[in-house]
C-alpha cells in the first residue's frame, strides 16, 4: 500500500469514527431519533472524495442503527445503501457546482431515499418519517457546511481536491 493510499484509509476510518461519535448525539424525534452520523460523511466526500464520504456514510449508517438496536431491522442495509449513493453524489457535485450538492442531498435524504418505505411498509409511515428526516438532513448539511469552511484550510495541509497528499 502506497503511502498516500494508507493516508487516505486512515482519514476515511477516522472520518467513520467520527461519525459513529455522530451516531451517539440524538435529537429526539417522531420515529426513533435524529443522528448526526452524516455530517463526517459528508466533510469525507469533500475533503477525501465522493467514495470515501460514501463508504463513511454507510458505515455511519450502520454504526448509528446498531447503537439504535436496528430499529427498522434489515431495511438499515437498503438504507446504507442509499446513504452511500447521496453521499457520493454529494461530492461529485459538490467539485462542480456547491449550492446543487446541497439541496440534491437534502432532498435526496429528506424525501426520497425513504420513499421504499411508502412501498414496503406503508404511506402512513413514509409520511412520519419526512419531517424528522428533514430536520435532521438540514442540521447535518448546515454543521458540514460550517466545518468544511472552517476545517478546509486546516486539512488542506493534507488533502487537495478529495486527494490526499504524500
Amino acid at each position: 500500500m502506497t503511502d498516500i493510499k494508507l493516508k487516505k484509509t486512515v482519514l476515511t476510518v477516522m472520518f467513520i469514527s467520527l461519525s459513529t461519535v455522530g451516531a451517539m448525539i440524538k435529537i429526539p424525534a417522531f420515529i426513533g431519533s435524529i443522528a448526526l452520523d452524516s455530517l463526517p460523511a459528508l466533510i469525507a466526500a469533500v475533503m477525501l472524495g465522493p467514495v470515501a464520504g460514501g463508504i463513511t456514510a454507510a458505515m455511519g449508517h450502520i454504526l448509528s442503527s446498531l447503537l439504535a438496536g436496528f430499529p427498522l431491522g434489515m431495511f438499515h442495509v437498503l438504507i446504507s445503501l442509499e446513504m452511500f449513493l447521496l453521499v457520493m453524489l454529494f461530492g461529485y457535485l459538490y467539485r462542480k457546482v456547491k449550492v446543487i450538492s446541497f439541496v440534491v442531498m437534502l432532498i435526496g435524504n429528506a424525501f426520497v431515499a425513504p420513499l421504499p418505505f411508502y412501498f414496503l411498509i406503508n404511506p402512513s409511515f413514509y409520511y412520519t418519517l419526512l419531517t424528522p428526516l428533514l430536520v435532521g438532513t438540514v442540521i447535518n448539511l448546515v454543521g458540514a457546511y460550517i466545518l468544511i469552511r472552517k476545517a478546509s484550510p486546516i486539512l488542506s495541509r493534507y488533502v487537495e481536491s478529495g486527494e490526499v497528499k504524500g
